[in-house]
């Protein structure tokens, strides 16, 4: 036995025993504080790994998310583009329907101005500018095309070559049919002869 002084400086007596079990007592104690680290830890690393994976399904739901926007604004202006385009070009069967009648319009004038100034030229005349107006209000516009430009396939049609100068070669020498657009789509290509 010894003789211990406590907290309070009072003498009192300690067996060798008594201090084999607070050493245990301790080693308990500490091994306890260290299974609670651990588990603590490891509790820590699983809400890290929650929240990674947490992190990283937000991430992808964002993702899809925007993606989805994205498509949803595409096809947003994709339908009012083609909305657009439909109104502008829907009278377009209307319009290559009386386009022959115009060419007869301006085929009759061509023919009565060869025998001069008359009241049925004149009447023609009034006739065919108020046709041409109506539709030119509805958005038909005449492709410009006349001899001597070059010839562009992408505007116009070449019928036939013909032989011509160098000057001519390669260039419109007579526009055998009008062309036309309606809005910004061609509806029917000037037909020409160039020079080959």
């Amino acid at each position: 036995m010894k003789l211990a002084v406590n907290k309070n400086n009072k003498y009192t007596i300690m067996s060798t025993e008594n201090k084999d079990i607070n050493k245990e007592q301790e080693e308990i104690q500490q091994e306890v504080v260290q299974d609670t680290a651990e588990a603590q830890e490891n509790v820590e690393q699983e809400v890290k790994s929650a929240e990674e994976l947490l992190a990283e399904q937000l991430a992808s739901e964002k993702d899809k998310n925007l993606r989805l926007f994205a498509e949803f604004e595409n096809f947003r202006k994709r339908t009012a583009k083609e909305r657009l385009e439909l109104l502008s070009t829907a009278s377009e069967g209307v319009m290559l329907s009386l386009l022959p009648v115009l060419d007869d319009f301006n085929r009759a004038i061509i023919e009565l101005e060869k025998h001069g100034d008359s009241d049925h030229l004149t009447g023609i005349k009034l006739i065919a500018t108020k046709f041409t107006d109506t539709l030119s209000s509805k958005g038909l516009v005449e492709v410009e095309i006349k001899a001597g430009d070059d010839f562009n396939a992408d505007l116009s049609e070449a019928v036939t070559q013909i032989p011509a100068g160098d000057e001519m070669k390669g260039k419109v020498v007579d526009v055998i049919e009008r062309g036309y657009k309606l809005g910004e789509k061609v509806i029917r290509f000037p037909k020409v002869v160039i020079g080959q």
